[in-house]
């Protein structure tokens, strides 16, 4: 019998918090009427990524609203529209990629703030309400359409945005898909099940299609996996918001290093930065937070679309 090793704790530290004149505090808005109950929610942070100098994006989503954050913490305003953004990732250098809840995908251009439309209805029917995307090394788009779904409705949606424009529905079945990343040889797409507690397993065949998708990975709490990434071992790193963990997997699903947050029980996102991009930035939504800790294992490239 082989027994599992405890997983190494790891505490995160605040890398930076939104200044307070950023805050909209006492604010009301229906994402959080719907989303958090009505509770006062002066920001929520979500999608962070990184640009090849170092700055971090994430968006603010009760808000509609972009920022850019500096290597030093510094925050800046880069855009703020009618929208509801969640993840992103670059386009290209100068365009980011949302996804957008209320909306469908947009496109943020960096220098102006100006946000436009990408693709917003499939064959003139409006998304549930997109979350998170990740691209692949040949410009594939994969985004998920979560909405209200959960376990009383497992209705939540998986498209593939090939680079050619075609749009392919892969899953239509998930109790509120959320984040996603691909393993290191593309083969297998990582997919967080909020309301069902879970991370899937979606091996991805070379005619385009899924098959035998599993249950990789079952976690506990009041709220289930959100981001996710993966370093250059395979591994799968999960933000488990309820919680305040984010996961470190290996390819047994093994829990071998858990993250903890020490700001608040919300770690929403996670994106690798930094210096050999090891350490592993994550949102701490609630309390307006950006958090760090430093990993064993770089994180995986993030693509870019091919536009």
């Amino acid at each position: 019998m082989v027994l599992l090793q405890p997983p190494v704790l790891r505490d995160t530290e605040v890398f930076t918090s939104m200044p307070a004149h950023y805050r909209r505090t006492g604010m009301r808005s229906l994402w959080a009427d719907a989303n958090r109950g009505g509770a006062p929610t002066d920001s929520f942070l979500e999608g962070p990524v990184f640009d090849d100098l170092g700055n971090l994006y994430v968006t603010d989503i009760p808000f509609g609203r972009i920022f850019r954050i500096s290597p030093m913490g510094e925050w800046e305003l880069i855009a703020e529209y009618d929208g509801e953004p969640n993840g992103m990732k670059f386009l290209n250098p100068g365009e980011l990629l949302i996804a957008d809840y209320r909306n469908g995908l947009m496109l943020c251009e960096i220098e102006s703030g100006a946000v436009r439309p990408y693709l917003t209805r499939r064959n003139s029917e409006s998304f549930k309400g997109i979350n998170d995307l990740v691209f692949d090394s040949r410009g594939n788009l994969y985004f998920t359409d979560q909405g209200q779904t959960g376990m009383h409705d497992p209705t939540g949606r998986l498209y593939r945005l090939r680079s050619n424009g075609q749009l392919d529905l892969l899953l239509a079945n998930a109790p509120s898909p959320n984040g996603l990343a691909l393993s290191p040889d593309e083969k297998v797409l990582y997919l967080a099940v909020t309301r069902g507690n879970a991370v899937w397993r979606l091996p991805l065949l070379d005619d385009g299609s899924v098959a035998k998708v599993g249950q990789f990975f079952t976690s506990y709490g009041p709220s289930g996996p959100d981001g996710l990434a993966v370093d250059r071992q395979g591994r799968v790193i999960v933000a488990n918001p309820g919680l305040g963990y984010a996961w470190v997997l290996n390819h047994r699903a093994e829990p071998v290093m858990v993250v903890r947050s020490t700001e608040g029980m919300s770690l929403t996102n996670i994106a690798f930065g930094g210096a050999g991009r090891t350490t592993l930035y994550c949102t701490e939504s609630v309390s307006g937070s950006i958090l760090r800790a430093e990993l064993d294992v770089a994180g995986l490239a993030v693509h870019r679309g091919q536009a």
